[in-house]
């Protein structure tokens, strides 16, 4: 697939999660899909798994892309996802014939700048 069609797979997987529809969501992935949480160590392995986790969430997150860098079949998407806190997000995706064979994601906490770099960085 080319890389538009791979960019709109992920626009298509936050639109799910932002509406609540977990149908969509999992439409955008291949059945033999994984996911990693590198921070935590957990690998979700294959569409049964995939299911019954998000389906047990206790809620879903809102997601707000910064950014999608897509290049080939990899696409990055750069993300604010609130939901029980707030994180800033990184999710990077593998893709094979329009659909994630391969997700894994980051999350990190916004934290203060450091006083001593103020001199040479700007603020957004």
């Amino acid at each position: 697939m080319d890389t538009d069609t791979n960019r709109q797979t992920i626009q298509n997987l936050i639109d799910a999660i932002n509406s609540r529809n977990l149908d969509q969501f999992h439409d955008q992935f291949a059945e033999e899909s994984v996911i990693e949480y590198p921070q935590s160590g957990e690998r979700i392995v294959g569409g049964a798994n995939r299911r019954a986790v998000y389906g047990a969430m206790p809620t879903l997150p809102t997601l707000s892309s910064r950014r999608i860098i897509a290049t080939g079949d990899m696409v990055a998407a750069e993300l604010d996802y609130h939901g029980s806190e707030d994180y800033q997000a990184v999710f990077m995706f593998q893709l094979r014939d329009g659909k994630i064979i391969h997700e894994i994601a980051y999350w990190a906490q916004p934290f203060p700048a450091a006083a001593w770099r103020a001199a040479w960085v700007e603020h957004k």
